[in-house]
């Protein structure tokens, strides 16, 4: 089995960083992507970032500029960093690894945190 430990999120002002942290865990083979989404409430669950191993990226035009996502494929981590942060970034913030292969040759599944809280308010 695989899981996903996300860490980092909290309150914090605006203008304000914050950085997220997504460890998986397992027998983890291969990761083909990871990255983060987030949803408010009321809100559909939508794509903040995302990184492949090769380490192509795929940002949300709300936070171009403003976040950056990382990867240690060795540890099968991942990390956003998020900077000049707003209240519409108030969201709880979700780490998926997608296409995760256990053996070479087994199907890749994909895996999702429990989600940490991110506020931005003053």
């Amino acid at each position: 089995q695989v899981q996903l430990v996300e860490s980092g999120g909290g309150l914090v002002q605006p203008g304000g960083s914050l950085r997220l942290s997504c460890a998986a865990s397992g027998s983890i083979f291969r990761i083909n992507a990871m990255g983060w989404h987030r949803q408010a409430p009321g809100q559909q669950r939508e794509l903040v970032a995302n990184m492949t191993s090769g380490g192509s990226t795929n940002y949300a035009d709300s936070v171009k500029g403003r976040f950056t996502i990382s990867r240690d494929n060795a540890k099968n981590t991942a990390y956003l960093q998020m900077n000049s942060l707003k209240p519409e970034d108030t969201a709880v913030y979700y780490c998926v690894a997608v296409g995760v292969k256990q053996r070479p040759l087994s199907r890749g599944y994909d895996y999702w945190g429990q989600g940490t809280q991110v506020t931005v308010s003053s």
